[in-house]
């Protein structure tokens, strides 16, 4: 059930970037077959096997569905970030990474809430906790740092996205990097969430700043339908000045009939222009 990649594995200089929410891992008698893990399981394997990202993004990962993935990319592939409670179970936003072509310098986990540094922490009116995964990485083929956001906002409170943005932009403020910021925000082009982001972080769409769309501009939240330009976009990759967008894309690929998850993919191949520290 193999298809050709929008992207697919690539060399340097360039960066194949994916953020994509694979849906919690779900099952029973009453869910619908085309939203059992069990069901979408092959698919999202084969979504990422193929098109084998530099860095990917995950949302609404539990332990079941991150071996999947791990599985999926191979050896070379290594991952950051735990669940969202206290302890540390619980739906995680990992970022994965080819450990072959970049160098994990540090990564933090922080909870979007006024206690930042306290996991499970909630505020603004979410009802389940937020976090945010931040990774610097340095390319080992170019010498070039940069820093790697990944998260996944309220699908409830406004509040909640718009502060947490406001937390995210502050620490990618605490960074002199070229950045990607990429995640389900749950918040459409005209938000207060992605414009701060935009404005206080100054970043920008990468699907705006690219130099090539490979796909028609799809709704990023399907809900296992089929594509549809102009329908919901919530799922974002932001790059800052210092990245080039060569290319952009929102994955609608099915394996066999089976959607993968009930989001779409967002892609970039980027490069950094950022000096070599």
């Amino acid at each position: 059930m193999t298809v050709v990649p929008l992207i697919g594995p690539v060399a340097a200089p360039d960066l194949h970037v994916m953020s994509f929410n694979i849906r919690r891992a779900m099952e029973g008698a009453l869910r619908r077959k085309r939203d059992r893990w069990s069901h979408r399981e092959p698919a999202v394997a084969e979504m990422i096997r193929s098109e084998r990202p530099t860095v990917l993004g995950l949302q609404e990962v539990l332990p079941r569905s991150l071996n999947a993935v791990t599985d999926a990319l191979g050896r070379d592939h290594r991952f950051i970030g735990r669940g969202r409670n206290r302890d540390g179970t619980g739906e995680g936003t990992p970022i994965l990474y080819d450990a072959s072509r970049l160098e994990l310098r540090g990564w933090d986990q922080h909870a979007l809430s006024t206690r930042i540094d306290e996991p499970g922490s909630l505020s603004w009116g979410a009802l389940f906790p937020r976090i945010v995964v931040s990774a610097e990485f340095r390319d080992r083929s170019t010498g070039v740092a940069f820093l790697v956001v990944n998260t996944h906002l309220d699908h409830l409170s406004r509040r909640s996205r718009r502060r947490s943005a406001e937390v995210i932009a502050a620490l990618v403020r605490a960074r002199s990097l070229p950045t990607v910021v990429m995640g389900d925000l749950n918040a459409g082009p005209g938000s207060q969430a992605l414009r701060t982001l935009v404005s206080r972080a100054d970043l920008s769409d990468s699907w705006g700043a690219a130099d090539d769309r490979l796909t028609p501009l799809w709704s990023t939240l399907s809900g296992y339908r089929r594509p549809k330009v102009g329908g919901r976009r919530i799922d974002w990759l932001l790059v800052s000045p210092d990245v080039r967008v060569r290319a952009a894309a929102v994955n609608a690929h099915v394996f066999d009939g089976i959607a993968p998850s009930d989001h779409r993919p967002v892609q970039a191949l980027l490069r950094l222009t950022g000096r070599t520290p």
